[in-house]
This record gives structure tokens, C-alpha cells and sequence, in this order.
């Protein structure tokens, strides 16, 4: 039985009789959840041939910090849409219209579409929803007169960037405890594994696929 990494000590820990309690021996510790040896024995996925043990183990341990991330940052954008009362969608399109504000850029309609990736419709239902929440304001353009420029309301600016933001931004200080050399090594990292993780033609993924 495979389950997420987490639990109490008691999970993990030994039975009265000094024997290995039930809901051990039942699940992997975390690094049985991300060693390739336990999700891939045969290599079916992975051809380690020539890859060390050490090597291996080293793998693992990034493995682990990756999935320590990626937990921490689900956690606080579940955190986040819940404390500003929005769906991820929302507090997507407040981070673009706050990006505008700092750099003195015109947020209209249609990039907020083009930067969230959904339809006119969809966006104009999003920006219904955020100006009945007071999220947002609608202007007319300055220079556009067919246009409209949607600008975040102060309010939610002050405590979107108070609470959120200043969590969210503690991520530079990790980065700017590494070297130059180091964040080249990281950058280079995450844009070779983005590269090897992206979707393209594979036939399971295409729209109307499932498994049988």
C-alpha cells in the first residue's frame, strides 16, 4: 500500500513487542515514496545501468525536497485562496493586475485573458465575480475608447500583498543565499526538468483519452 509522505511518529514506530508496528510495515517511509528503486524496481521507466548507488540515493533526497515544495507551496495557495475568499483562477488574475500597477502597465480584458489562458467569456465572468467581491475596478481606457483598463482596488492590493505576497516573496532569500554559480546550477536544473516533464503529443494526454 502506497500512500503520501506524512503521519505521526506513532505510525512509524514500533509495536509494544519491539516488532515493527502495522502501519509501518504496511507503507514506505518518505524516501520509499520518492526512490526510484521502489516506484521503478524493473526499470520499466528509468535505465539506471550505470548509475551508482550513491548517485541514486542523492537523486532520492532531491526527489524529497522537490515534493517538500511542491506540498508547501499547494498549502499556502490552499491557505491563500482561503483567507482572500478566491479560486485559484482569481487570485491568478489579482497577481497580474498587481504586476501591472508596480510597472504602470494598462491591465485590459484581453490581457488578462491572454495571461490566464481562458476565453473572453470566462474572463469576462471572472471580472463580474472579482468587481461584486470589490477586487476590481473597471475604467474606461485613456487612450482607447473601445477599451476597458481593470485596475485592483486598494484594499484588496494592501492586504493580498500584507499576507500573501510576503509569504510568497520569502522565496527570494533561499535564492539570494546561493551563489551565482549555484543559481546557475538550479536555474539550469528546473529548466531541464520543466523541459523533460512537458506534455506534447502524447496520445494518453490528448483531450477524450482515459485509461480503461
Amino acid at each position: 500500500m502506497v500512500t503520501e509522505p506524512g503521519g505521526s511518529l506513532d505510525d512509524f514506530g514500533a509495536s509494544s513487542a519491539g516488532r515493527p508496528s502495522t502501519a509501518a510495515a504496511e507503507r514506505p517511509d518518505d524516501g520509499g515514496i520518492y526512490n526510484i528503486e521502489s516506484s521503478d524496481p524493473r526499470q520499466t521507466l528509468v535505465d539506471r545501468s550505470g548509475v551508482s548507488a550513491e548517485d541514486i540515493q542523492q537523486i532520492t533526497e532531491l526527489m524529497k525536497a522537490l515534493g517538500s515544495l511542491r506540498e508547501a507551496e499547494q498549502h499556502l495557495s490552499q491557505v491563500s485562496r482561503r483567507y482572500m475568499q478566491l479560486n485559484e483562477t482569481d487570485m491568478r488574475a489579482l497577481h497580474y493586475l498587481i504586476v501591472c500597477s508596480n510597472t504602470n502597465t494598462f491591465a485590459t480584458p484581453g490581457a488578462i485573458a491572454h495571461h490566464l489562458r481562458i476565453s473572453s467569456a470566462s474572463t469576462t465572468k471572472l471580472l463580474d465575480r472579482l468587481e461584486r467581491g470589490g477586487h476590481i475596478v473597471r475604467s474606461p481606457h485613456p487612450t482607447d475608447r473601445r477599451a476597458l483598463t481593470i485596475s485592483i482596488t486598494p484594499e484588496t492590493h494592501r492586504a493580498a500583498m500584507e499576507t500573501v505576497g510576503r509569504q510568497q516573496s520569502k522565496r527570494f532569500y533561499a535564492a539570494a543565499r546561493l551563489t551565482p554559480a549555484e543559481r546557475e546550477v538550479v536555474i539550469r536544473f528546473l529548466r531541464d526538468m520543466t523541459e523533460e516533464i512537458t506534455l506534447r503529443d502524447e496520445a494518453w494526454a490528448q483531450e477524450g483519452a482515459h485509461a480503461d
